[in-house]
């Protein structure tokens, strides 16, 4: 067995392999619109509240944190959408206090009696640790949002280019807007366990932020952003096996120099 291919031979890397084939693709989708719609403070907020989730389920006795993460990530993104909607001069301050405010409750709830050990993982995350049941939630996933951008694309584009061209159109603006906050909601919490906290608005932003820079129309800024996405991914985890390196990180930092390279690309070619 060659070098490139001994880790096939580890069922873990066979799980996190398929995840990544997953993962990535809902990340290049979904980046595009948040990009777009200028969402990075949301998303950055809404994968900081994974941790006021866990400790909502804590304080309230709920054994399955996972759903009180979920429950308390879609509450938060209709709150912190509502508040984007108010189209006030402080609304990503706004936003930022929320975020911060809601990070320290949860630290302060989970490491008290110095119990924050076993959700430190959460932060990096780690996809080595997916098992096949919750690789077939993520193809279930993958499959919905799939639908909800056949669907609902053109009129997610109509609101990022103009709220009052969507309202003219007869588009449910508000609908579709909360339709669209708890999707990433549900995306953001189901897969923080695997990519982390502190890497999971990264991952959504860089491929799409990377694909903004050099495509000319919507069909190339979608495809170049799942491809981004998805390299991203599969070598950064292959990466971080052969270097004994974090997965999340080492995707990040690929996806950081891709986005670099675009960036010097599209200067270069405006000259």
């Amino acid at each position: 067995m060659s070098l490139f291919t001994e880790w096939l031979q580890y069922g873990f890397m066979r799980n996190a392999f398929v995840a990544m084939l997953l993962i990535t693709p809902l990340f290049g989708i979904l980046g595009t619109m948040i990009v777009n719609r200028k969402m990075a403070f949301f998303s950055d907020a809404l994968g900081h509240s994974a941790l006021t989730g866990i400790a909502v389920g804590v304080v309230c006795g709920i054994r399955d944190t996972d759903v009180s993460m979920l429950l308390f990530a879609v509450v938060f993104a209709l709150l912190l959408n509502k508040i984007s909607s108010t189209n006030t001069a402080a609304t990503d301050t706004v936003i930022s206090v929320f975020s911060s405010g809601s990070i320290a409750v949860g630290l302060a709830i989970l490491s008290k009696g110095g119990n924050f050990s076993k959700y430190s993982s959460l932060l990096v995350g780690d996809v080595l640790s997916i098992t096949p049941k919750e690789i077939r939630y993520l193809a279930a996933v993958l499959i919905v949002t799939a639908l909800f951008w056949l669907l609902g694309f053109n009129r997610l584009h109509a609101l990022s280019i103009h709220r009052t061209l969507a309202v003219s159109r007869h588009i449910p603006v508000r609908f579709m807007e909360n339709l669209f906050a708890v999707l990433v909601a549900f995306i953001v919490m189901l897969s923080i366990k695997w990519v982390g906290i502190l890497l999971i608005n990264a991952l959504l932003i860089l491929p799409a932020a990377a694909a903004r820079n050099i495509s000319e129309n919507m069909r190339e800024y979608h495809l170049f952003s799942v491809i981004f996405s998805v390299f991203s991914g599969i070598f950064g985890l292959l990466v971080s096996y052969f270097t004994n390196v974090a997965t999340g990180p080492m995707i990040v930092i690929i996806a950081s120099v891709i986005f670099f390279c675009t960036y010097c690309y599209s200067l270069a070619v405006r000259r």
